[in-house]
């Protein structure tokens, strides 16, 4: 029976069919709600005290607002250093093309506008000026030597085409993986990859087609600069020839470039294998869970009597309390369960948090003795129904042999209790259920002139309460059950009561011929791959994590449990171990696609190597920034690592490229590279900001559905920027070590 704030209710379930509009579909069911609601004339009250798309739309709205900022941002960015405002207003022109050509690519290939999608086109506002500030930044230095406007704006993109081709390749190629992963990490991610590929490679043609037609257009004719421009680039000459002095002294212990590298893999090691992980970061949706389970056997009224105890204790103890509702006994539970959803006021109303709420909770449900009561957070991201608001921990234990089985539970449990890393530990297979073993004595029933099929329907027609037959009263049909009274069947023992008739007609006492044995055995066996299992389920204590929570339990399993067991994971906790392998499988696929996408590119095996150098100073960064801001590992931070990747290979590809170039002038490798760097340096800050920066509303969104979403921006913008400070000195060290020899081109 389902209750909603302690009145039985009728509830009414809407589930989408795969594919389905979630938002269209309840838009239109409000408004046949609406209609519902004047035509009734009855006291019949309506309430939606569940509704998922409040969330979507929520995170919808401030993805669509996250957009705006990194737009302006990106604007104030390249005004910053071109200080031409018709400059900085070409993003007005670039990033709608290339946009509008991203969504038609979402159209062909049948995706929604959701909040990944829309999570793809923030990153990918950042990222469509990259390739444009590289070609306009090229077109402004030709106009600087005194090159005619057309003329600059052909050489400049003629000079620049190679690089951002490689660049725009490599980061496409980057989530080829990710768009080919299975399970629900490629569902889930597949939209974004190719939304993000997809802008990536339209801005490369926008840049080099239409942004050097802009720049002859936007630009004056005679090529000079205003007179804010001429006040302020001494700055930046200034800026260019300090990096130049330093890259010059850093080259004298180049080696100490190596050295940065190791410490970057060290730290990757030290802070990558002590982090946290988790599946993803639990977002605030304004409900929980609470589930109640009481001993099993026990009556209706009492499991009944219990709910309204603990929704009354939520009423008194949770002022952001908004209704509770609940059905008992619970969904797919036993008898003796009951499942419900607390929801609270929106979150703008609210002075404490949804995860601050449930521990609060929790603590004040240990004064229940009598039934376990234990409020849980819904997954951010679950795989089916179950996983959604089942505890965050499921692990099985298997074996052939159902007694080992049997005595290995408690031992388990006792460990898993005593670890802090867990609270509300518990084991679906119970040894609970009350039973009586009815054993007939055959020679006895045999000699007083009975059989067990006279025994048996004497048990059933007296307790069973089977429909016999229906006799019809008043032209309505009724059936004819067939029980004792309640007063010869409220105990056990009871069954001695009855008495049997025998062949000769006897009336022979049931408890002359019947052996009662009480027993306690579980409700229900359960089985996973063909074995006897149980399942070990547990909430996690304040401040740790799904990754925690297994690894505890894979201790625990060694400690615990002989080689004749198996264990596997499930729920939640399976949704875990299937996404970090996969996102490992997915990160050194697109290492190895990148270093052979480079190859290719660069016909050279060794200049690929150098570009890929940026790789762990990049990871290092991201990790120390998820490590300072207490985030965790999680699928976000981890596809914003295999993004990141492709992001600084392409200060790498710049710099190389132009290096390369620069010894095929007859440069010496030190003087090549040392040119190519400083020639490079602002269009490589340029763009490293105008990326960090459109992706810094990610990092600090501070709405309660941007919780999941912080991970990936702090990756981002954390990685870019460590990296970058890294990159324009170890690569041009590097690069004296392992670059491929270049012959000379005369024109």
């Amino acid at each position: 029976m389902p209750f909603f704030n302690g009145l039985q209710t009728v509830n009414i379930t809407l589930s989408p069919q795969p594919g389905a509009n979630y938002i269209k579909i309840a838009d239109e069911f409000y408004k046949r709600l609406e209609e519902v609601k004047k035509s009734n004339k009855s006291d019949i009250e309506f309430a939606v005290p569940i509704d998922n798309t409040k969330t979507i739309r929520r995170a919808l709205l401030e993805v669509r607002e996250t957009i705006f900022i990194s737009f302006a941002l990106v604007v104030l960015v390249i005004f910053f250093f071109f200080r031409n405002w018709l400059i900085a207003i070409r993003p007005l022109i670039d990033i709608p093309i290339s946009l509008i050509a991203t969504f038609f690519i979402m159209y062909m290939a049948g995706f929604s506008i959701n909040v990944l999608t829309l999570l793809a086109i923030v990153l990918a506002t950042g990222l469509v000026v990259d390739d444009g500030i590289v070609v306009t930044e090229n077109i402004f230095r030709k106009l600087e030597e005194g090159l005619p406007l057309k003329q600059a704006a052909r050489e400049g993109s003629r000079e620049i085409f190679f690089a951002v081709v490689s660049t725009s390749i490599t980061l496409a190629v980057v989530f080829m993986p990710v768009i080919f992963l299975q399970g629900f990490i490629g569902s889930l991610f597949k939209e974004f990859g190719v939304v993000i590929a997809g802008a990536v490679l339209v801005s490369a043609f926008v840049s080099l087609t239409i942004t050097p037609v802009l720049n002859v257009y936007l630009s004056r004719k005679d090529g000079r600069q205003g007179s804010f421009y001429e006040k302020t680039e001494p700055f930046f000459k200034g800026m260019e020839l300090g990096y130049k002095n330093l890259l010059v002294k850093f080259l004298k212990i180049r080696w100490m470039a190596w050295v940065i590298v190791l410490a970057c893999v060290v730290i990757i090691v030290a802070i990558g294998s002590n982090i946290q992980s988790e599946l993803a970061p639990i977002e605030d949706k304004g409900a929980i869970r609470v589930n109640l389970s009481g001993q099993e056997g026990i009556s209706y009224e009492e499991t009944k009597g219990n709910f309204f105890k603990v929704v009354s204790l939520i009423q008194d103890s949770v002022p952001e309390h908004a209704f509770t509702f609940g059905s008992v006994p619970g969904w797919g539970g036993g008898g003796s369960s009951v499942s419900s959803r607390v929801g609270f006021v929106p979150i703008a109303n609210r002075n404490r948090t949804q995860s601050e709420i449930v521990i609060d909770l929790n603590k004040k449900f240990k004064k229940f003795k009598d039934v376990r009561v234990f409020s849980i957070e819904e997954q951010t991201i679950s795989v089916g129904l179950m996983s959604r608001g089942s505890l965050p921990v499921q692990f099985i234990i298997q074996n052939l042999d159902f007694d080992k089985l049997h005595a290995a539970i408690p031992k388990f449990l006792e460990a898993a209790r005593k670890d802090k890393t867990f609270q509300n530990v518990d084991v679906n297979l119970k040894f609970t259920k009350p039973e009586f073993d009815l054993t007939i004595d055959r020679m006895r029933a045999r000699d007083l002139g009975l059989n067990t099929a006279d025994i048996s329907q004497a048990l059933q027609s007296a307790f069973s309460g089977a429909r016999s037959a229906y006799f019809v009263m008043n032209d309505r049909q009724y059936e004819v059950i067939t029980q004792v009274k309640r007063s010869d069947r409220s105990k056990p023992t009871d069954i001695n009561k009855l008495y049997i008739r025998n062949s000769r007609g006897e009336s022979i006492p049931i408890s002359t011929v019947l052996k009662l044995e009480e027993n306690s055995n579980p409700p229900t066996l359960y089985h996973y791959n063909r074995f006897n299992a149980a399942t070990i389920s547990a909430s996690l204590a304040e401040g740790k994590t799904i990754g925690d929570g297994v690894n505890t339990m894979n201790r625990i399993s060694k400690e615990v449990l002989d080689e004749s067991f198996q264990t596997s994971l499930s729920g939640p906790s399976r949704d875990f171990q299937e996404s970090s392998s996969n996102i490992s499988y997915a990160l050194f696929l697109a290492l190895i696609l990148i270093y052979l996408v480079l190859a290719a590119q660069f016909e050279s095996f060794k200049d690929p190597f150098i570009i890929m150098i940026t790789v762990p100073l990049a990871i290092a960064g991201a990790l120390i920034c998820l490590w300072l801001f207490g985030q965790t590992l999680n699928i976000f931070s981890e596809i914003g690592i295999i993004m990141l990747i492709g992001l600084v290979t392409k200060n790498g590809i710049l710099i190389v490229e132009f290096a390369n170039k620069k010894r095929e002038k007859g440069l010496a490798i030190r003087d090549a590279v040392l040119e190519a760097a400083a020639q490079r340096f602002r269009p490589i800050l340029m763009t490293s900001l105008a990326t960090a920066l459109g992706a810094l509303p990610i990092a600090i969104s501070l709405g309660a559905a941007a919780t999941s979403r912080k991970p990936l921006g702090t990756v981002v913008v954390g990685g870019l920027l460590f990296s970058l400070v890294l990159t324009l000195f170890v690569i041009p060290a590097v690069y004296t070590y392992v670059s491929s020899k270049h012959k000379r081109v005369i024109d």
